[in-house]
């Protein structure tokens, strides 16, 4: 991993572990009381839900984060077979819908509540405001990332022999090729690196926000729904994700990392909602807008890794592009994955 990869990787960390705090920093109680919850729902109950739930989503995070990375020693299911491209499409609908079906519309809720003051925050669609600023930063920061590492590459000294007058043409010019493809496939390389980093840090934001709200709940009755709805969310997103950390082609020290982060992080976000289910009143002033905002950027980076750096890449790679079948199976799935998901908030709402 060069330099540059690293300090993106230690980067992601860092912002991690803020977000798991960030909620403790938002607890306090605001002027918009919390609405009384039903005197029937025992804590107790609720607590052995929760930890059902931490269990549950953790099982379902780690299989889905780690079933991309362990059949791409199954030849069928290879990244270069046709099956994959349709494996792909399902996780990015996935993705997709939940920047805009999950994790959007609960910034605007957030940010757009009455308990905050109408000016400025109903006066102006803060959500939409920040998931386009986040967007645009996630495009500036991969386009800036990519941009030096090829000037870097293409600072370093051409091979010995491509320029030298008593090489043979013909083989001058074949080490210049491979020379080439050489550069090109590092250069996949270091964007595959990119994304997967960037995906991760949009995922693990709102995994921390719906892992203390899930915690930080009294009701059974909310709980037992959400249980199920984040087990299948979970798993269908780690999909994605592990698809793009196989990609990247990361040593095996990097892809544990990233793999136990994404695992640990919505229970540990519950494990925390639950220490703080005593103070914490998510209607207080500054736990909105804290969690409006990192909702909002959340969505931004979703939404953008979903259509550029997963959809359009391989919608548009020539061998789908030939292949009419590949091409209706491809969109069916993205389909498919965008439905399934959307119906996930659905059943998260009942």
């Amino acid at each position: 991993m060069t330099k540059l990869q690293s300090f993106s990787f230690k980067f992601l960390t860092i912002i991690s572990l803020t977000l798991l705090v960030g909620p403790i920093l938002v607890s306090s109680k605001g002027k918009c009381e919390s609405q009384e919850e039903d005197r029937d729902n025992s804590e107790a109950q609720a607590l052995k839900y929760k930890l059902i739930g931490m269990a549950s989503i953790l099982l379902a995070s780690a299989l889905g984060v780690s079933l991309p990375l362990l059949v791409k020693k199954i030849t069928f299911l290879h990244p270069e077979k046709d099956v994959y491209f349709l494996i792909k499409a399902f996780a990015a609908g996935v993705i997709l819908a939940t920047g805009f079906i999950h994790v959007l519309p609960d910034a605007y809720e957030s940010l757009r509540s009455p308990c905050l003051s109408e000016n400025p925050w109903r006066k102006f669609p803060f959500a939409g405001f920040v998931a386009m600023l986040s967007a645009i930063g996630t495009l500036m920061m991969e386009a800036f990332v990519t941009g030096y590492q090829k000037r870097s590459e293409l600072r370093k000294a051409q091979p010995l022999g491509v320029n030298e007058e008593e090489s043979d043409e013909h083989g001058a010019h074949a080490h210049g090729v491979a020379f080439v493809l050489e550069r090109l496939d590092s250069s996949e390389l270091v964007r595959h690196r990119i994304i997967s980093q960037i995906l991760e840090l949009g995922i693990l934001v709102h995994s921390v926000i719906i892992g203390v709200s899930l915690g930080a709940s009294r009701s059974p009755k909310t709980i037992k729904p959400l249980i199920t709805a984040l087990s299948f969310h979970q798993f269908f997103e780690g999909m994605g994700l592990g698809g793009c950390i196989s990609q990247a082609k990361y040593k095996c020290q990097t892809v544990t990392i990233m793999v136990l982060f994404f695992s640990l992080t919505t229970p540990t976000g519950v494990a925390v909602g639950i220490g703080i289910s005593k103070i914490y009143n998510e209607n207080s002033s500054t736990a909105l807008v804290v969690q409006g905002f990192l909702l909002a950027t959340s969505a931004g980076i979703l939404i953008y890794m979903a259509l550029v750096d997963l959809l359009a890449a391989d919608f548009m790679n020539p061998k789908m592009l030939c292949n009419f079948r590949l091409q209706l199976g491809a969109n069916f799935a993205l389909l498919l994955g965008a439905c399934f998901m959307s119906l996930l908030a659905k059943w998260g709402e009942s």
